[in-house]
Parts: structure tokens; C-alpha cells; sequence
């Protein structure tokens, strides 16, 4: 993704910050709300095409902004029908971006960052480092990549129905680019999905956590994958630093702070690992304290993985035991496989430039400072 560094980009703006722009260029703040539309509902990149935009202002744009998507290097279709997309960066880098369409709604994972360095131990993603947050622009701009491709039209021929903060990195490690993007997401000029169709899925930065719930209204997913700390932190390092307590704890504030709201938790299923009747029970008491569902997800498997996917027999077993104890659970079907585009499998191109855990101990003190 290139852009000129003398003009800014408009899909790094949400609606407000669009309005202000254009009150800066000495128009008036409403002309914002016309170029909106003719970037989320048309896919409009060139001005000259904004018919009911004044030629005065199209040459004023022409030479201060521009709109540019993420590149579009490659893309895979899977036999299911599910689109991956490879989406060039600076530098080399690149992200995926997936699209799993189904009989009723099309969902699109969306990477935040390029890479990551959270580390999760059955994560392919987590394999390759971590470079740097994206843009709001290159956020909102998978999306846009992925509308235009499928000839979404919000409101009228919708196609992509939800958005998933589940593709490459940590979203709460990059809060203000990602809430802008969301923002864009939900706004009726932009994507115009309900706040319910938006989910941000987070490892458990618990501070994070609790300023997300101050300034975006989205659903909630948290990737749990083991039933007690020892275990946790074996899978997900963060455990360290945020216990299993402690983040139910921030589920239980975000659930509290928005009525009729459940919390989504994600379960990697692993063979001989978490899959096991006493995991099960122990995650019942878990779900006990937090209005919540469960998604257990068989684990996707990728060059040099040590993990294996528990069969479909102990997979269902271990669903039973959470029904029979009324914890909503549903197993999440694996789309998209075939092109790596499963979860866990997404990986892109990443030119990792830091050492990671001393790259990711930097990124939680200042996401910590930032939300105290």
C-alpha cells in the first residue's frame, strides 16, 4: 500500500475526522459526508468520477487527498467458496484479509497488524514475528478491498453482513486505529453493519479491555483455548501478565456495561492437550461467572506445528458435556483450509524487525499506561 507523502489518504478518517478535514480545506462539513459515499457505497477512488461533488472541490481534493486501498497481490478461492486475499504493505510486508461466505450472511476476517507478537503457541500468524500496527486505512481498507470484489452495496445488495477483528495480530495492541476502522465499519456512510455484526477478538489485554467498553460498542470474543492458568499460559504467553481471573473479570465489566450482551469465547481444540472431560468442567465453572457462549474450534494445522486436532468424536464429547451444564457451545466449522485460510492459518508476508517478546513487553506497558 503506497501513498503520496504530500496528500492524506480518506480512508484513514471516520466520519468525523472526514468532516474535519473538509472544514480545513475551507468547505463545508456535509461535502464530507457526499465523498463517503461515493468511497463505501461505490468504490469510488477517483474524484473526477464524484459527479454531484462541485469541480472546485474535486480539483481542491485531487490535490490534497487521495484513496488508496491496500494492493491486491493475489487471491485464492477454496473449494467452499471461501475468498482469501493477499493485500501488499510497505516494505515487503503483506497481510491476508478472508471472506467465509455462508446461506445466511458473509463474514470477513480482518488483520490488524502485520504479524504478530503475541506468540500463541498453535498460531501459525504468531511464527513469523511482528513488524508494525496498520493503518486505520489499511484496516478499513481490507474491507473495501473485499466489498468492491464481491459488489457489496450497503443497505441495498449486501453481501458482507459481518466483520471479524480475528485475522493477523492483536486489535487491542493497535486501540486507536482499529476503533476508527470499526467506526467506519458500523457507520451507515460506510459499511453499515450493526454494532452486534462488528466482533473484536482479543488474547486478553485486560485494560484494553475496559477502555474498549468506554469508546466502541462492539461484540466481544476472547480467545480463552484452556480452562486453568498453568495450562494458559503454556498456550497463550499474556497469561502471564493477565490471569484467567483477571480477565473474566474485564468480561464481566464489558457484559455489565452493555445489556443482553454475552461474551464469545474461543477454544482451539487440541489433541491430548485441552480436549479432555476435566478441561470441560473446569470451563463450565469459568462460564459460570460471565454471561457467555463458547466456540470450540478445531485446531488447523500448519508446517511445524508439535499440535494436533482432536477428532470429531472428542470434540463432540466435549461440547455435550458444556450443553448438558447449559453453557451455549457451538463447534465453529473449518472453511477454508485448503488455501490456508482457516483460522489460526493466516500468515501473509512479514518482515519481522524486532526481537518479539521485547517488542510485545513494550507494546503491553504502553497499552497499560494508555488505558490507566
Amino acid at each position: 500500500m503506497t501513498t503520496s507523502p504530500t496528500k492524506v489518504n480518506l480512508l484513514d478518517y471516520d466520519r468525523q475526522g472526514l468532516r474535519d478535514l473538509f472544514v480545513q480545506l475551507g468547505e463545508k462539513s456535509y461535502r464530507a459526508d457526499q465523498v463517503m459515499k461515493w468511497i463505501y457505497h461505490r468504490h469510488v477512488t477517483d474524484f473526477a468520477q464524484m459527479t454531484d461533488v462541485g469541480k472546485a472541490l474535486r480539483d481542491k481534493l485531487e490535490a490534497a487527498c487521495e484513496i488508496v486501498p491496500p494492493k491486491v497481490l493475489f487471491e485464492k478461492q477454496a473449494a467452499d467458496g471461501t475468498y482469501k486475499w493477499l493485500l501488499g504493505m510497505d516494505g515487503g510486508n503483506a497481510i491476508e484479509a478472508v471472506f467465509i461466505p455462508e446461506a445466511t450472511r458473509g463474514t470477513l476476517c480482518v488483520s490488524s497488524q502485520v504479524g504478530c507478537g503475541l506468540n500463541c503457541t498453535f498460531c501459525s500468524t504468531g511464527t513469523q514475528g511482528f513488524n508494525r500496527n496498520l493503518s486505520s486505512a489499511e484496516i478499513i481498507g481490507q474491507v473495501w478491498v473485499a466489498a468492491k470484489h464481491l459488489g457489496n452495496v450497503p443497505h441495498h445488495q449486501r453481501k458482507l453482513t459481518n466483520v471479524v477483528m480475528m485475522g493477523m495480530g492483536e486489535p487491542l495492541l493497535n486501540f486507536d486505529n482499529v476503533v476508527r476502522a470499526m467506526s467506519v465499519m458500523r457507520d451507515d456512510l460506510g459499511f453499515g453493519l450493526a454494532n452486534k455484526r462488528v466482533t473484536l477478538s482479543t488474547a486478553g489485554l485486560v485494560p484494553m479491555i475496559d477502555k474498549l467498553s468506554e469508546s466502541s460498542d462492539v461484540s466481544l470474543a476472547v480467545s480463552l483455548h484452556a480452562p486453568n492458568d498453568e495450562l494458559r499460559t503454556e498456550l497463550v504467553p499474556l497469561n502471564k501478565k493477565y490471569s484467567i481471573a483477571e480477565l473474566l473479570g474485564a468480561c464481566q465489566r464489558y457484559a455489565a456495561r452493555r445489556p443482553r450482551t454475552s461474551i464469545t469465547f474461543e477454544y482451539t481444540m487440541l489433541k491430548g492437550i485441552n480436549d479432555q472431560p476435566e478441561h470441560a468442567r473446569q470451563l463450565i465453572k469459568l462460564m459460570r461467572t460471565v454471561p457467555s457462549k463458547v466456540n470450540l474450534i478445531p485446531f488447523n494445522s500448519f508446517t511445524g506445528t508439535r499440535f494436533e486436532r482432536s477428532d470429531e468424536a472428542t470434540i463432540r464429547r466435549f461440547q455435550k458435556i458444556l450443553l448438558d451444564a447449559d453453557v451455549l457451545t457451538m463447534v465453529r466449522r473449518t472453511r477454508g483450509d485448503d488455501i490456508d485460510a482457516a483460522c489460526g492459518q493466516l500468515k501473509g508476508q512479514v518482515l519481522d524487525r524486532t526481537r518479539r517478546n521485547a517488542e510485545f513487553q513494550r507494546r503491553l506497558e504502553a497499552g497499560a499506561r494508555n488505558a490507566a
